[in-house]
C-alpha cells in the first residue's frame, strides 16, 4: 500500500494531477484551494485551511442532504436547496477568511461559479445556507492554536552562535486537531538510542545514499528521491481529487470523502510537529557532521555532507 501511494505521489511530482473530464464542485474548489495555498503557507498550514475548506463544504451539503453525521453543524434546510450552490459559498468564506491575501481573487471565482448556477430559490438557500455553515466552522477554529507565534527556545549557551533559519511549524504540535483528541494521543516512542546497531546502520544509509554528491547511489535511487521535493496539501489532495473522480462520487459523497481525508491529513501534520519538537531530534545534516560525537564507533563524521535536496517554505 506503501509502495503504491509513494508511485502515485511520485507521478503527481512529475506529471501534475491527471485532468479528468469529471468533476464538480467539491474538487473544483479543492484544486482551487490547493493552488491559493501552496505557494503562500508552510506545508502544515495551508492543509489546515483545506481541511476547513472541506468540513464546512461537507457540513453544508450534509445539511441539505442529511445522509451521514455532520462534523460540526447541521442546520435546517429544504432537500431542494442547491448543494453547489452550499458549497461554492461555503468555499468561498473560508478561503477568503483564512487567506486574505487573495481575498478579491476568491471573491471574484465564487460569484464566476454561482454565476453559472441558474437563479432560484434553491440557488439562494444555497448560498445562505453555505454562509452560515461557514461562519460556524471558521468560529470554532479561530481560536485552535494555528496563529500562535513562534516562541521555539533554540539550545545553546550564553555567547555561542546558532544558525538563525527559522523553525517550520514549531507550535504546530499545540493547535487543536480536528478528530484526535491531542496532537500527542498517539506520539511514538523515543528516537532510536545513538550507541546502537541499529543507529550506526541508519547512519550509514542516510550517509551514503542521501548526499548531494553521493556516488553510492543509482540514477533511479535519485528520481525516486524527487517524491520528498513535494510536501502538504498539492502532494496528497490531486490524489484524493482523482479517486472521487475515478469513482464518480456524488457531491455528498465526495464532500464527505475529501473531509476525511483532508482532516486526517491535518491531524497527522500536527502529531508529527508535536512528536518533532518534543523529542528534537537532530537531523541527517546535524548528526552527519558530529558523527564523531554519538559514541558509536560504527560512525564516521563527514565534515562537509549535505542533503540531497533542502527545502524552503514561503511565508
Amino acid at each position: 500500500m506503501y509502495s503504491n501511494l509513494c508511485k502515485g505521489l511520485f507521478a503527481v511530482a512529475l506529471t501534475g494531477a491527471a485532468q479528468s473530464a469529471f468533476a464538480n464542485v467539491i474538487t473544483d474548489w479543492n484544486e482551487n484551494a490547493v493552488t491559493f495555498v501552496t505557494p503562500r503557507m508552510a506545508p502544515g498550514a495551508g492543509q489546515r485551511v483545506v481541511a476547513i475548506m472541506q468540513v464546512a463544504m461537507f457540513d453544508a451539503v450534509n445539511s441539505i442532504e442529511r445522509r451521514y453525521r455532520p462534523y460540526l453543524v447541521q442546520l435546517p434546510a429544504a432537500p431542494t436547496t442547491s448543494k453547489e450552490a452550499a458549497a461554492t459559498a461555503a468555499a468561498g468564506i473560508v478561503l477568503a477568511s483564512l487567506i486574505p491575501q487573495v481575498q478579491g481573487q476568491v471573491k471574484g471565482m465564487t460569484t464566476s461559479y454561482l454565476a453559472s448556477i441558474p437563479d432560484s430559490d434553491a440557488k439562494a438557500e444555497g448560498i445562505k445556507l453555505g454562509e452560515a455553515v461557514a461562519a460556524k466552522i471558521l468560529e470554532a477554529r479561530a481560536k485552535d492554536g494555528a496563529d500562535a507565534p513562534d516562541s521555539y527556545r533554540y539550545k545553546t549557551k550564553p555567547g555561542v552562535y546558532v544558525p538563525t533559519a527559522i523553525t517550520v511549524s514549531s507550535t504546530w504540535g499545540d493547535v487543536t486537531p480536528f478528530a484526535l483528541a491531542k496532537p500527542s494521543q498517539f506520539r511514538p516512542g523515543p528516537p532510536i538510542a545513538l550507541k546502537s546497531g541499529q543507529w550506526a546502520t541508519d547512519y550509514n544509509e542516510i550517509k551514503d545514499l542521501g548526499g548531494k554528491t553521493s556516488t553510492k547511489r543509482s540514477d533511479r535511487q535519485t528520481e525516486d528521491a524527487r517524491i520528498w521535493l513535494i510536501t502538504g496539501p498539492q502532494s496528497t489532495e490531486p490524489l484524493v481529487r482523482q479517486v472521487v473522480e475515478a469513482k464518480k462520487m456524488s457531491v455528498i459523497d465526495s464532500a464527505r470523502f475529501m473531509a476525511l481525508t483532508a482532516i486526517a491529513a491535518a491531524d497527522a501534520g500536527f502529531a508529527v510537529f508535536d512528536a518533532k519538537y518534543h523529542y528534537e531530534f537532530w537531523r541527517p545534516i546535524t548528526a552527519i557532521r558530529n558523527g564523531d560525537q554519538d559514541d558509536n564507533v560504527a560512525t564516521e563524521r563527514d565534515a562537509t555532507w549535505q542533503p540531497r535536496a533542502r527545502l524552503r517554505f514561503r511565508k
